[in-house]
């Protein structure tokens, strides 16, 4: 079978595809790729089903070499790569030789880029999805983080042929960088001040070191609460903002905890969750929040401009 060897790993590169939801009951996360529009588009792009597995690189892109010719695309941040001497930009399907090697560098633009091999990668199936589930060492390979000299397959499965010409995913509304991320307000909003309240939207958020695929921890004014007392610990979903005892919330992520304790103000709609997964260290962010009817619209606006974009 085909393969891809993994000659430098970078910062952080995993197996990812869209996740394994419908076991929070046994305390499994639905996991998955982080920005998971920059995943659905690449595989399009090559001619995948759009779940099909890829890698997920992080802050720096990996060096890799091709065992056969096939056609790959890069999606998400500006990876800086080269292949065979030549730049290779995302958002469109490229086509590599067998004995080449893609060149990795530093992100730009965003936290992560997703690499797709036409055919996708062939690691085994845990719950159903390959996705690399850090936290519990799940899937992907291994269940850990690629090194160099890991080989991955390539499997065989495609929906149809590479697609042409170079796209542009800012076209798809909720997917524009610089935007607020839009939240309803969470199941216990009412526990905080109004000032918190406002405090949310009207600050400038910045993402702390201390953020992962488990939670984005945000640094700025501590929100204070008004209800005194503890949560009982229930259910969490992909976006809450959980705001521990000091104030400073906490963006729960595709990696999250499937129950939590602490209140939650707001959660951050889906068609903005995909924005989440460019976030690094540092980045500033803003909040506005929305009702769940605009939420809805936004969602199907965004999957209809998608078709439209790269069906």
């Amino acid at each position: 079978m085909s393969a891809i060897r993994i000659l430098s790993p970078g910062f952080l590169t995993t197996v990812q595809d869209l996740g394994r939801p419908g076991h929070a009951a046994a305390g499994v996360s639905a996991s998955g790729a982080a920005d998971a529009l920059a995943l659905r588009i690449g595989n399009r792009l090559v001619g995948n089903f759009e779940g099909a597995a890829a890698l997920e690189m992080t802050l720096t892109s990996a060096s890799i070499q091709f065992e056969t010719d096939g056609v790959i695309a890069l999606a998400g941040a500006e990876a800086g790569a080269r292949l065979g001497g030549r730049m290779i930009a995302p958002w469109e399907s490229v086509a590599v030789r067998a004995g080449e090697t893609l060149v990795g560098a530093a992100l730009r633009g965003g936290a992560r880029s997703y690499l797709c091999v036409r055919g996708g990668l062939a690691v085994p199936l845990v719950f159903g999805s390959a996705s690399t589930q850090l936290l519990t060492g799940l899937g992907g390979h291994e269940g850990r983080p690629l090194r160099s000299g890991d080989r991955l397959p390539i499997g065989t499965a495609t929906a149809r042929p590479p697609r042409t010409g170079r796209i542009d995913p800012t076209a798809i509304p909720g997917y524009r960088p610089g935007q607020p991320f839009r939240v309803t307000e969470g199941p216990q909003a009412s526990w905080f001040t109004s000032e918190a309240r406002t405090c949310l939207q009207e600050s400038v958020w910045h993402v702390s070191p201390a953020c992962d695929r488990t939670g984005i921890r945000l640094t700025g004014p501590a929100l204070m609460r008004q209800t005194p007392g503890e949560l009982l610990t229930e259910g969490v979903s992909l976006g809450a903002i959980q705001v521990p005892p000091e104030g400073l919330p906490i963006v729960l992520f595709v990696e999250l905890q499937t129950t939590g304790g602490y209140p939650k103000i707001a959660n951050v709609i889906s068609a903005d969750l995909a924005r989440l997964g460019g976030l690094g260290p540092g980045d500033a962010l803003r909040f506005e929040v929305v009702s769940r009817e605009t939420a809805r619209a936004a969602l199907r606006s965004q999957e209809d401009a998608l078709d439209d974009l790269v069906a």
